[in-house]
Parts: C-alpha cells; sequence; structure tokens
C-alpha cells in the first residue's frame, strides 16, 4: 500500500553558530590571560639548604658564566652598570634599603661577585639577595 504525499522529516542540528560561540570564548581567554614574565636571561643558579624566598626587587642584577652582566635585561659592562646604579631613583626607599636582588651563575668567579659588591656599595645599596635554588637533599 503506497502512502500519497507523505513525507518523513529529518532534523538537523546546525553546529556553525556552536563552533564560533567556543572559537569566540577560546579567543576570550587567550586575550585576557595574564602570562608570568620570567627574565630571558638563563643560568645556573648555585644550590643552597637554607634558601628561603625572599622581597621582589625592581633591580636585577645577573652575572652568566660567559661573563656577560645584565641589569634587569640589559646588557652591561660594570662601568655602565655603576653609572645605572649611580643615577637610579629608588623613590621613598633610601637606596640602604632598597632590595636588588643578584643572580650568578654556579660558575661564575669570586672576582666578578666582588666588582659587583664594590659597584652596589659605592652606590650606597646594601640590602642585596643572592638567588639560589633550594637543595631538597638534607
Amino acid at each position: 500500500m503506497k502512502t500519497k504525499g507523505c513525507r518523513v522529516r529529518t532534523s538537523q542540528i546546525d553546529l556553525i553558530p556552536m563552533i564560533d560561540i567556543v572559537f569566540q570564548l577560546i579567543l576570550f581567554f587567550l586575550v585576557s590571560t595574564t602570562f608570568a614574565q620570567l627574565p630571558g636571561i638563563s643560568v645556573n643558579l648555585p644550590d643552597s639548604s637554607t634558601a628561603e624566598g625572599g622581597q621582589t626587587a625592581s633591580l636585577i642584577i645577573t652575572a652568566s658564566a660567559e661573563g656577560e652582566l645584565w641589569l634587569n635585561e640589559e646588557l652591561v659592562t660594570i662601568e655602565q652598570l655603576d653609572l645605572a646604579l649611580s643615577e637610579f631613583d629608588t623613590g621613598e626607599i633610601p637606596s640602604k634599603e632598597y632590595p636588588i636582588q643578584l643572580e650568578a651563575d654556579s660558575l661564575v668567579t669570586n672576582g666578578t661577585i666582588v666588582k659587583i659588591f664594590d659597584v652596589l656599595r659605592k652606590n650606597g645599596f646594601a640590602a642585596v639577595n643572592l638567588r639560589t635554588r633550594e637543595n631538597n637533599s638534607k
């Protein structure tokens, strides 16, 4: 028996609007997410079994094993470091109390560290934190 005029309905879900919304959500979260900005200078920090978390400093001095010296993310010589520190404005904090973080590769010589400390003391900076890696073997 044949039925005339009977149509079979099929339903389909249009996925294009859903894909558009998911794509926009992904873009929103990518744009609104803040990323931690880590310095791009790679040093092999020495281990310390007594390492503690320290104050965050706005001045970071990095000495690499290759003999390079960095002030924050700017490559400097020891003379340029001296000049930059002499011109640096610490604001309301006295330079003697202004925190400076020193990151030195474990292969950096003691002489380089002494030169950096001499420049710091000459410019009145005394609150220096030495950055190390925590040694978990106790």
